[in-house]
């Protein structure tokens, strides 16, 4: 991929996209279509917050032609020209990024890639909404990923043991009012590794769904409950541990849409993007999630309800 233009030191306004903009530079090589939302994301935030200061619209600017360049060179990219394409790629990217995190901080392996992943998918989720309105279930994987990532990093900082798994976030500890603080005190991310470690291409697929959380636990509910054994710290790969497959409701195989379903253009969207999601899932040999979203597509268009 051709460089891109060279932006202008960021203006202090523009603060708090700092570390999107560092992630789309994280992965201008690694997976470009990340990349490119991340500053869309970016020129969004920053056009709402300051748009008419000298030094910003010249800031906004050049983001402007990164923005433009990077559509030129994905222009035949799905990813880019069709939005539930788009969000589906980015949106399990961030979950394959997550669950590495959450594996690690289950198995009490706390390091700073675990750190930096747990925040970057928090990071990627705020890109989320360039496509409109998070899930309700996204809000909770990203204040989950922020608390935690804060957490364990003041924990190592300290000289201190941090707690595995989802113990000690409390429902009222709004980590989302913190953003700045959490940011600035993680430190600053450094050269991607040679390692695949945290590639969520290279992350091991595993059954999220149906966890039955303890009491007093808060982490989102689809995230695993068991973690793969380590096979070395000085490997550079994981290796894929054995998939769970969800059990499929013997109806849909003998469902025929009935005549007098009636679909309507939102449904026919909801099902296209099940689709997708299945199809962006299987990029990842995730089988369970395809799974999952292909039955309720198929759900969806013979009964008309999900």
């Amino acid at each position: 991929m051709a460089a891109l233009a060279v932006l202008p030191p960021l203006p202090p306004q523009f603060k708090s996209i700092q570390h999107h903009l560092r992630t789309a530079q994280e992965h201008d090589k690694r997976d470009p279509v990340v990349a490119y939302y991340c500053r869309l994301y970016a020129m969004q935030t920053g056009m709402k917050i300051d748009s008419k200061t000298p030094e910003c619209r010249k800031f906004l600017s050049k983001l402007m032609d990164q923005l433009e360049a990077l559509k030129k060179q994905l222009g035949d990219n799905e990813a880019i020209t069709q939005e539930i394409v788009g969000s589906a790629h980015l949106e399990n990217y961030a979950l394959k990024m997550f669950l590495y995190a959450d594996n690690e901080d289950r198995a009490g392996r706390f390091h700073k890639n675990m750190i930096k992943s747990f925040y970057t998918a928090s990071l990627l989720i705020d890109v989320i909404t360039v496509f409109g309105e998070l899930t309700e279930e996204n809000v909770k994987h990203r204040k989950y990923a922020r608390w935690k990532a804060t957490y364990i990093h003041n924990c190592l900082k300290n000289g201190e043991t941090p707690q595995a798994g989802p113990v000690g976030i409390e429902e009222d500890n709004d980590v989302e009012e913190n953003e700045d603080a959490g940011a600035t005190s993680l430190p600053t991310p450094p050269p991607q590794p040679s390692s695949s470690a945290y590639d969520p291409s290279n992350m091991p697929s595993s059954s999220y769904t149906g966890i039955q959380i303890p009491p007093g636990a808060h982490a989102p509910a689809n995230t695993p409950a068991e973690v793969p054994h380590s096979t070395g710290v000085t490997s550079n790969t994981i290796q894929p541990t054995p998939q769970t497959i969800p059990a499929i409701d013997p109806a849909l195989f003998s469902t025929i849409s009935q005549g007098d379903v009636r679909l309507t253009p939102e449904d026919f969207a909801r099902a296209q993007k099940y689709c997708k999601y299945a199809g962006s899932a299987l990029q990842y040999e995730d089988v369970s999630t395809a799974v999952q979203n292909l039955q309720k597509a198929l759900k969806l268009l013979t009964t008309g309800r999900e």
